[in-house]
């Protein structure tokens, strides 16, 4: 029933732009402020954050209804987040800003590679910002998931409390307050209350600016693996090799030396250095795909997100980054599919070749598909602007 109540919102809210709509958003917000104002919210503070604010923004209940991380194939996910871009960019961020990651790793104990994987998973190092079409006013999107989205109402409100806190604290201005459509902000996009717990002034300025100060952003993803319980000089998980039936064994937890003792080896017949540590058997695309034994530190990078995959996506790019040469064993991808290397060969070829022109981030949106389609079309393929396998080897000829 709640996901009925949901979708029919979200259609009028597509319908009805304004009108009774807007008039009822209006009301809410007005219902709403005695509750912030006994958290210790103003007045000023309430009509700052929400001057000119009279609709709902409806592209966050679209969003909501789409998370990448429980709806997307595994290998879909992690093509679009480990790849050569994200491992060049972070390489080069890692130079640049070599000082301040080497302070925030000794105050906090937590690995620099780990940091810029966070990093490029949540804002792609800040690059996010040039696209504001893709952010939200972040009171806005609280007060519409609070108002519209009865799955989402008590977390939205906790954060919108939240977020006006931090305004009315003055760490940040009203201009700055943009994020993701559940609230989450800065370059290491934090939500509200977590920033309240976990951010921190490294550069010294006397405010805590995940949004401008990367010093700051840094130091408050740190903070938040470190507080709890961060696991310096250790892993997040090691790929193994499956044994037959192995997959019986899917989420149960043993020290790595009797995962051993059952014939399951690090690829390329690497021992495990500490072998008394537990671990906990994962299989993200079945017995078919690779395989993980994954750490205390996999499930310390699921207090930032909540989902195997991501803590997945941030352990593997953070290897790429320490110099891994990635995965073993392939995902089970359906044949005549790109894996995320080809996907990247695809576009530069298309680029090559005159019909592309956009960046190559192994991302097919809508000018991607375009360029797919005309050559498509011109080699007589049928023209569905979908990338495969046989057509980036007619490129390739």
């Amino acid at each position: 029933m709640k996901k009925c109540v949901l979708t029919i919102v979200g259609i009028l809210f597509l319908v009805l732009p304004g009108g009774a709509w807007g008039e009822d958003f209006r009301q809410w917000l007005e219902d709403f402020y005695p509750q912030v104002a006994n958290e210790g919210i103003s007045r000023a503070t309430w009509e700052t954050a929400f001057d000119g604010i009279d609709q709902p923004d409806a592209r966050v209940l679209d969003k909501a209804r789409f998370q990448p991380e429980f709806t997307v194939e595994i290998w879909e996910y992690l093509d679009s987040r480990v790849t050569p871009l994200s491992i060049e960019r972070g390489l080069r961020m890692e130079r640049y800003y070599a000082q301040i990651l080497a302070a925030v790793e000794n105050r906090f104990r937590v690995e620099a590679k780990v940091l810029l994987a966070i990093w490029s998973m949540e804002s792609a190092y800040g690059a996010i910002f040039d696209k504001p079409e893709r952010l939200h006013y972040v009171p806005q999107a609280l007060a519409t998931l609070a108002y519209a989205d009865p799955k989402r109402k008590n977390f939205a409100e906790k954060q919108l409390v939240a977020v006006l806190q931090i305004l009315q604290a003055g760490d940040v201005g009203r201009q700055h307050l943009i994020g993701s459509w559940a609230g989450a902000m800065g370059h290491t996009q934090f939500i509200p209350t977590s920033y309240l717990a976990y951010a921190v002034d490294m550069d010294g300025n006397g405010r805590r600016d995940i949004w401008n100060s990367v010093p700051d952003a840094l130091a408050t993803a740190a903070n938040l693996l470190h507080s709890n319980g961060w696991q310096s000089g250790k892993t997040w998980g090691y790929e193994v090799i499956l044994p037959a039936g192995g997959e019986r064994w899917l989420d149960e937890t043993r020290i790595l030396a009797d995962w051993q003792k059952a014939d399951f080896f690090r690829t390329g017949g690497r021992t495990f250095p500490r072998p008394d540590d537990r671990a906990v058997l994962k299989l993200p695309a079945g017995k078919e795909g690779p395989a993980f034994l994954v750490l205390r530190n996999f499930f310390v990078l699921k207090r930032y997100n909540n989902a195997d995959a991501y803590a997945l996506a941030v352990g593997l790019l953070s290897d790429r980054l320490a110099g891994s040469k990635g995965l073993v064993q392939p995902w089970p991808r359906p044949p005549g599919t790109l894996n995320g290397e080809e996907k990247f060969l695809l576009q530069e070829l298309l680029k090559k070749k005159g019909y592309y022109s956009g960046e190559i981030d192994g991302l097919f949106g809508e000018a991607s598909s375009a360029a797919i389609r005309i050559f498509q079309e011109e080699i007589g393929m049928p023209a569905d602007g979908k990338p495969s396998l046989e057509m980036l080897d007619t490129l390739r000829q």
